[in-house]
């Protein structure tokens, strides 16, 4: 069975950075080597991995990793921690107009 990886490195200026693979370890030494000048890593050497999770499907690893990309870095962090009460928390709607924001007997549409 094929196995497709999304990752999180923690690069040396501290950043973090995700990606897909469908090789987790030919693509952290790629990474590290510094095979792609143009890459994001690529001024940032050397990567450490910090989280990986794998699918069967390439369409949800790819999926995945889109979603990864627009989270916080707080958000990042407590999934790579495996904080799930904190990622969810990180998560929850904070809109003015979410029902848990609204007084009682406030009509959002109105």
């Amino acid at each position: 069975m094929k196995f497709y990886y999304v990752y999180i490195l923690l690069c040396n200026d501290d950043s973090l950075y995700v990606g897909v693979t469908s090789n987790i370890d030919r693509r952290i030494m790629e990474h590290n080597a510094g095979k792609y000048q143009e890459a994001y890593t690529h001024s940032r050497r050397p990567v450490t991995l910090f989280f990986y999770q794998d699918f069967t499907d390439p369409n949800q690893a790819i999926e995945f990793e889109k979603k990864l990309k627009k989270w916080s870095r707080l958000k990042k962090q407590a999934l790579i921690d495996g904080d799930f009460d904190r990622l969810q928390n990180l998560s929850e709607c904070r809109n003015a107009t979410h029902h848990k924001y609204k007084p009682d007997g406030e009509d959002v549409n109105e």
